[in-house]
């Protein structure tokens, strides 16, 4: 594990990697969605370093626990980051019944309606998320570490549609000791992992592994060939998540130009 010089010095490298790449493009600041959990957290904690002043945190309660939204807030006053509630459970609510109604009417089975229900979630916040940040000439920041971003834990277009990656490349250990480091409520650093698709729902459940387990891995350490099989296995079937979606090559017809 990094001793404190080179945690301070990695944050301080993450921080002026946010400046470097909002300078980049003319954009003005940033805004992260913040659930509670460690992950969003300490990405919030680096956007309020590289601007205090131009960071907004974006609290999305869609039929979720209310613990989250407290813990939000817990984040958000630690850092003294301006916030922004948007509750979507009208919307979630409203567009999964019309989908609903219309494919039952069609007499359609419907065989994955709650990763469909989940995932509807995260898309939701992705589009709140970028109407805020083009409204104020914002950056949307991620929060995607490195066992979710290699195992593909994480919704395609939903909580994966974003602009930057600062902790892609931190296992969980680490992104809870950088939580520790920026002074997080033990709380929060210790928190169980859920993106709060659905009640009951944690991200160690549906993935079948532990953090820990794939931390393990990524570091190059020894683990059971049945562990090594599942990573790996969820990393093929992800990858289409990691790159833009293929496109169709098609010959010039002679004649038409």
């Amino acid at each position: 594990m990094w001793t404190d010089e080179e945690l301070t010095g990695r944050i301080n490298q993450a921080v002026d990697w946010l400046r470097e790449r909002v300078t980049e493009v003319k954009s003005k600041g940033l805004v992260v969605g913040i659930s509670g959990g460690v992950d969003s957290a300490v990405v919030a904690g680096l956007c309020s370093r590289a601007f205090p002043d131009n960071c907004i945190g974006v609290v999305m309660p869609s039929h979720s626990n209310p613990e989250d939204k407290e813990d939000a807030l817990r984040v958000a006053e630690c850092f003294e980051l301006r916030t922004l509630e948007v509750n979507l459970s009208g919307a979630h609510t409203e567009i999964m019944g019309q989908v609903k109604k219309d494919l039952e009417s069609q007499g359609c089975k419907l065989e994955g309606e709650k990763v469909s229900q989940g995932n509807l979630k995260a898309r939701l916040r992705m589009s709140t998320l970028y109407s805020v940040a083009n409204a104020l000439n914002y950056m949307v920041v991620g929060t995607d570490n490195a066992p979710e971003s290699y195992t593909g834990y994480f919704t395609k277009y939903g909580d994966g549609g974003v602009d930057l990656l600062p902790i892609s490349s931190l296992t969980k250990s680490e992104v809870r000791a950088w939580a520790r480091k920026l002074g997080l409520p033990i709380r929060i650093a210790t928190r169980v992992p859920t993106a709060g698709l659905w009640p009951g729902q944690t991200d160690e459940s549906e993935l079948g592994l532990t953090y820990d387990l794939i931390d393990r891995y990524l570091l190059g350490e020894k683990v059971s060939p049945e562990v090594q099989e599942r990573i790996e296995t969820l990393h093929r079937q992800s990858e289409h998540k990691r790159h833009l979606p293929p496109s169709l090559e098609l010959p010039k017809l002679k004649g038409l130009d």
